[in-house]
């Protein structure tokens, strides 16, 4: 038995090879993320034979190119969450020592010790990597979205108080909203009332053809009407019509990004085998379905519902001991917080929408009954909705595992 440990860090790693009775085979050494570097680790772990297992941590993304690289030699690796290292323990000594050549070894010493338990890394597929990346680009960019309309919505108060209530037009596959093109080209009430009525209608009608909006003579004639009696506290000169066009330009820039990304991760997640199963799940919309399929990843690499619903992190804290019954622990939220806020964007739209025929909101409702805080039966029925997942997943897997079979 060969036990590999690897600390991984960014750019290069530290390697220790221990076997069972504190043996060491190699004391801690550092590996450079290059190629040639990764081969001649690759060559060195081969030759120590078939009874070799490789551990490491799963440190952001620096751990990804070296499990990738060992897995194509063949080489059985395992990732596992820092935490589980942090939390072992072998030394008796009082001292703490903490730096790369010391973790390695334990790395190494917890590779021996949870020998059987551990499960083979199989890389992401380029597929579900893309989409979660996307998914995670798309996070980014919608916080600058929500930062930029604040600022837009904040500024137009100055120049025109309500102007982003105006319309109720939904916001278009492109991204643009009505009111942030309109508030672009009419960026001060001034432009509205300073001019007559017809002018004024006869301009909008021009900008709705130009932008390709619906144009109403009624709808002209209430915004004019709302455009009269603001009091404004920036005037209409250069500096503000900068100000508010420069405002509204980033805004629509970040919303259209956003809808190339969105139609790309629709695009990414049509090719999984699991969507249309996912997206037939009550409250996936076009943008959830993507992320929790992304989040996830293939359901086959968790053996059981609990394993699923562990790795999002709302499973609850168990603490009891002899007479000691701890009731109401919060989550443990160890695992994946994009996948928790997907979750929790889906369980408002069960809130909102209350589907009475649904059992997930049905569960939902039961635990607000019973006066459950609002966090408790959000997370309960996160946690009946991702069980509900796994089942119908999976079993979407195994019957395209079967047609796949009867055609070979």
């Amino acid at each position: 038995m060969n036990a590999v440990g690897i600390d991984v860090s960014k750019g290069r790693s530290t390697v220790a090879i221990l076997r069972p009775m504190g043996e060491v085979v190699q004391e801690p050494e550092d590996v450079k993320h290059d190629a040639i570097s990764l081969e001649r680790l690759a060559y060195k772990i081969l030759a120590l034979g078939e009874e070799t297992k490789v551990l490491m941590e799963a440190t952001g993304r620096y751990h990804e190119p070296v499990a990738a690289e060992l897995h194509e030699h063949g080489i059985f690796v395992s990732v596992v969450n820092p935490l589980v290292i942090h939390n072992y323990s072998t030394d008796s000594s009082v001292r703490k020592v903490k730096n790369d050549q010391k973790d390695s070894i334990k790395i190494a010493k917890f590779c021996l010790d949870r020998w059987a338990d551990l499960r083979e890394y199989t890389p992401m597929d380029a597929l579900r990597q893309q989409l979660k990346l996307l998914s995670r680009q798309y996070d980014l960019y919608m916080k600058t979205r929500v930062t930029l309309e604040n600022n837009l919505i904040s500024l137009t108060d100055k120049v025109f108080p309500g102007v982003n209530e105006m319309f109720k037009s939904p916001e278009r596959a492109d991204g643009h909203q009505k009111w942030v093109d309109f508030i672009t080209t009419f960026w001060h009430c001034d432009c509205i009332n300073r001019v007559s009525e017809e002018a004024f209608t006869e301009r909008y009608k021009k900008w709705c053809k130009r932008k390709g909006y619906n144009f109403s003579t009624s709808k002209a004639a209430d915004i004019y009407i709302d455009s009269l009696g603001h009091i404004v506290t920036l005037p209409k000169n250069d500096n503000t019509k900068l100000l508010i066009q420069t405002a509204a330009k980033e805004f629509t820039s970040t919303s259209e990004l956003m809808a190339v990304v969105k139609a790309q991760m629709i695009a990414l997640a049509k090719q999984l085998p699991e969507y249309d199963t996912v997206m037939a799940m009550y409250g996936v919309g076009d943008v959830t379905g993507p992320q929790l399929m992304a989040e996830i990843g293939d359901v086959r690499n968790y053996p059981r519902r609990s394993s699923i619903v562990a790795f999002a992190g709302i499973d609850p804290e168990v603490d009891k001991s002899g007479k000691n019954q701890s009731d109401g622990k919060p989550t443990t939220k160890r695992g994946s917080p994009h996948l928790r806020k997907t979750l929790f964007q889906i369980m408002s739209i069960y809130l909102r929408l209350s589907p009475q025929d649904e059992p997930v909101y049905q569960f939902i409702d039961k635990k607000r009954t019973e006066g459950k805080p609002y966090y408790v039966y959000m997370t309960a029925g996160a946690n009946k909705f991702l069980r509900i997942y796994y089942a119908r997943v999976k079993e979407c897997m195994a019957a395209i595992a079967a047609k796949e079979d009867l055609e070979g």
